[in-house]
């Protein structure tokens, strides 16, 4: 073959004189078999890196806007506009919230097996686009809304105004858990962490990317929250509306800039045919040599687009699972996975700070504010300085960044029963203790308790996010971003637990309890102190946990 015919097969001649096949310089591309949009080899130069996370941090704190614009006034709303009262309205709220925190399984699900990160999202916003516009709809339309109260007698809502409301709100419920799993992993996965100095940026990005979603929070808590109380529901609902609309162009906006990873198949399917593989050969004695293991050849593994994970000796009885035995090799065990695998407290406060009153449900805009501040500190400062004394690129590891988090949410715990100490110390020399009423005691006392809350979602939040990340594999990422999220639900139903476990006992023989209606006769301190005890167990089991860990090597 001569030069001419060679250059002709190598080379398409549409005008765009591109390549049939993959330039010969690697170093070019991604060294983490991300593609582009159109399928080819994920171009370094063209692709990923801070140009297209700049799009979808901004489609987070769209998003997060629109959620927080809802979440932030939504017991309200169902108090003064649907006519429910305090435990109802309450109970709904935490029943959606906890959906929110339980339906990124199946956007993570539809995302590593089926769909992809990129479509998943595109999919589910579109969903929480049209559940927010039903939401405006059931907030703007009179027929919509049950007649206001006359006096103290409120019409209930009917069937159609409940069901609409409802629609719209589990429809953004559905929608949030298609994005929450999927947004920061499709994030982090615009670095090629083979690449050391884009590994460095991945870490950056998780930091960055909660400063983008508190920057939603903070609108949604003081803007949006202001003008659903005073300017009207419909307006309010609108706001978020038009944001999410805005979030959707953001992230189509950088589609040629992405750098995609393929979907593949099934997690839990590849689970349960470890699980199943390795009780058949229950009886079979795992080699000492590993290479006796079945693995595929090469450097990707046999789930597509995914690298291998070096073997570790932790869980030895799955390794069956890879063993080779008389019976597979008679067969072909290869397309058989099934036999074998292979290894790889604001409203007892004086609200005044000068002429102003805060809202109480303001006061979670501080820890908002804190950790605002906090972000850009640890990112440019501790970082650097960690970096100097630990030899790592990111400063501290995942598990080290998580356990600095949990002293400081210790320290918040305590840091709210002195608080509250102080506040009954005050009600008691006022003569206050049998009145449900405000102690003069500024509510600025709260800052420092918001803020040391602040800075441990800062450093155990972000770090929780990047951990699960960063030791997931490839293929299995907004899957296990999803359980992060869903430690959040199940944290929220603990907490309850413990609330009406504490609410029980404290209450016993006639007792006003721990945490009575009227706050001055109780001691909520003495909760502050009981969560902060557990609190403290929780991190002598983690440590135990985390000093035994060992983390993935690709």
């Amino acid at each position: 073959m001569d030069a001419a015919e060679e250059r002709r097969l190598l080379v398409q001649d549409d005008g765009d004189r591109e390549p049939l096949l993959p330039s010969l310089d690697a170093s070019h591309h991604t060294g983490d078999g991300s593609i582009d949009i159109k399928g080819h080899p994920a171009s370094k130069l063209t692709t990923g890196s801070w140009r297209a996370c700049f799009f979808i941090l901004g489609n987070e704190c769209c998003e997060r806007l629109a959620y927080y614009g809802i979440a932030k006034n939504l017991v309200t709303y169902l108090k003064v506009k649907l006519h429910q009262g305090n435990f109802e309205a309450a109970r709904n709220v935490t029943t959606w919230q906890g959906t929110c925190y339980l339906t990124p399984l199946i956007g993570a699900l539809l995302a590593d097996s089926y769909w992809g990160k990129y479509w998943t999202i595109a999919v589910f916003s579109s969903i929480y686009f049209i559940g927010l516009a039903v939401l405006t709809l059931s907030a703007s339309l009179p027929a919509l809304q049950p007649p206001a109260c006359l006096g103290s007698v409120c019409p209930e809502a009917s069937l159609l105004q409940n069901g609409t409301f409802f629609l719209g709100l589990y429809m953004i419920a559905l929608g949030t858990g298609g994005i929450k799993p999927c947004v920061s992993s499709f994030g982090a996965d615009q670095f090629d962490d083979s690449d050391p100095t884009e590994r460095a940026k991945q870490g950056s990005f998780f930091n960055w990317f909660y400063f983008c979603i508190n920057i939603g929070a903070f609108i949604s808590g003081t803007v949006i929250v202001w003008i659903q109380d005073n300017s009207g529901w419909g307006i309010g609902f609108a706001i978020p509306t038009v944001f999410m609309a805005l979030a959707i162009a953001s992230f189509f906006a950088a589609s040629n800039m992405y750098r995609f990873q393929k979907p593949g198949g099934s997690p839990l399917t590849r689970v349960c045919q470890v699980i199943v593989a390795a009780f058949r050969k229950w009886h079979v004695e795992v080699p000492h040599d590993n290479c006796l293991l079945y693995e595929v050849d090469g450097q990707n593994s046999a789930i597509e687009g995914s690298r291998k994970l070096e073997h570790t000796c932790e869980l030895e009885f799955l390794d069956k699972a890879a063993i080779i035995s008389s019976a597979d090799a008679k067969i072909d065990f290869f397309t058989n996975p099934w036999r074998v695998c292979t290894v790889t407290q604001g409203m007892v406060l004086d609200k005044r700070v000068g002429s102003f009153n805060v809202p109480p449900a303001s006061l979670s805009t501080f820890d908002v504010i804190s950790v605002l501040i906090w972000i850009p500190i640890y990112d440019r400062v501790l970082i650097p300085i960690a970096r100097k004394f630990t030899g790592r690129e990111k400063g501290f590891s995942e598990l080290q960044r998580i356990g600095i988090g949990l002293v400081l949410s210790i320290v918040a715990m305590a840091s709210a029963a002195l608080v509250e100490l102080k506040r009954l110390e005050i009600a008691r020399s006022e003569g206050l203790i049998h009145e449900n009423v405000a102690v003069p005691m500024s509510i600025l006392w709260q800052i420092p308790q918001y803020f040391f809350v602040g800075a441990a979602e800062v450093f155990t939040a972000i770090g929780q996010v990047e951990f699960f990340y960063d030791q997931a594999p490839d293929a299995m990422r907004s899957l296990c971003a999803a359980f992060a999220l869903v430690t959040v639900s199940l944290g929220s139903y603990l907490s309850s637990m413990i609330l009406t476990l504490v609410s029980y006992l404290t209450t016993q023989g006639g007792d006003p309890g721990w945490i009575p209606d009227n706050l001055n006769e109780g001691h909520l301190d003495r909760f502050f102190w009981l969560i902060a005890g557990i609190s403290f167990v929780n991190l002598l089991v983690y440590i135990g946990c985390a000093m035994r860990y060992r983390y993935k090597n690709v």
